[in-house]
């Protein structure tokens, strides 16, 4: 069953969830849902095009696309940065000392959700090119 739509509005509300995290200074949560937003966007690319997405990576996820499609290097380089987030901003035990409330900032929430929106237009075009006429 072809389920882009819901990965899709699923990637738009962790975006907006990035949002709201970043507003009310929980930038550790605003990185990682920024991070989840842009993995669900490039993996409702796969679903539309009926192939398998597997990892987190959202760098790992472009760069298997970039084998369908041209992927901007600004995307990839985003993509890079965001994975940062993953694991480290959930996790004590990904930093050597204290908590990632402590260790993400404001700057870098901003940076990481403007990444994220940048791949979700990215992903949202390829999926209306791919739409029938």
């Amino acid at each position: 069953m072809e389920r882009s739509r819901d990965w899709m509005d699923q990637a738009q509300g962790d975006l907006e969830h990035a949002k709201h995290d970043l507003e009310h200074g929980f930038y550790e949560w605003a990185c990682f849902s920024a991070q989840q937003a842009a993995e669900k966007a490039v993996k409702a690319v796969f679903q539309k095009l009926g192939a398998e997405a597997w990892g987190h990576s959202v760098a790992d996820l472009l760069k298997e696309l970039s084998h369908r499609c041209r992927v901007p290097e600004e995307l990839t380089n985003g993509a890079l940065e965001l994975d940062k987030a993953y694991i480290p901003a959930r996790y004590p035990n990904a930093h050597p000392s204290g908590s990632p409330r402590e260790r993400y900032t404001k700057d870098e929430a901003v940076r990481l959700i403007h990444h994220a929106g940048r791949i979700i237009e990215f992903c949202k075009n390829l999926l209306s090119q791919a739409e029938p006429t």
